[in-house]
């Protein structure tokens, strides 16, 4: 047991020894509900910044962060133990162990994406500035149904009302251009 301190508090070990304790300790945090596991990157990633750079985006930062960790520290542990106290070699196995952590962090975080995929939720406004296809006879103030299609695709059918001198009737394209919330109707006019 003795050895074993002794390697992992000699160098390169040391180096991530420190950082392997805070990680084993912000673990048992997140196991006693003290934390949360996306404390550091709440929305799963970093909006497309270094992270996503090196294949580590869409999964909070804390988990990549502790693989990255845990497998350089094993790394420089093992690294130190097999080739010895030389400072110039000890920068290496450093270097090597940092790479394999990337690594492993990476291995790790490409199967987790799923796990942490953020979609917003549909919204009704979100049609607003689309152009949409009239199934209805015609569109008044008070009447009137038309076809639009989502971003992703899907399409729905809405109530629409239109005022002013343009008749809209079955097959003419529209142009959304507000939603009302309160009568839940989208107002429309010709494209």
């Amino acid at each position: 047991m003795a050895e074993f301190v002794d390697a992992a508090l000699s160098f390169p070990a040391v180096l991530l020894s420190f950082l392997l304790v805070v990680v084993v300790l912000y673990w048992v945090l997140v196991l006693l509900g003290t934390f949360d596991v996306e404390l550091a990157g709440g929305d799963g990633g970093d909006d497309g910044g270094l992270l996503d750079g090196v294949g580590l985006g869409g999964v909070p930062v804390t988990v990549t962060l502790s693989v990255l960790v845990v497998v350089a520290w094993f790394v420089s542990l093992v690294g130190g133990v097999l080739l010895g106290g030389n400072v110039l070699v000890g920068i290496g196995v450093l270097l090597v162990a940092l790479f394999l952590g990337l690594l492993a962090a990476r291995v790790v975080a490409v199967p987790l994406r799923r796990l942490y995929t953020t979609t917003t939720e549909a919204s009704r406004s979100d049609f607003v500035g689309r152009e949409c296809v009239i199934r209805t006879g015609r569109v008044s103030a008070d009447f009137g149904q038309a076809e639009v299609t989502a971003a992703d695709g899907s399409s729905a059918i809405v109530q629409v009302r239109q005022t002013g001198e343009h008749a809209l009737a079955a097959g003419h394209r529209a142009l959304i251009f507000d939603y009302d919330t309160d009568g839940e109707f989208f107002w429309v006019a010709p494209a």
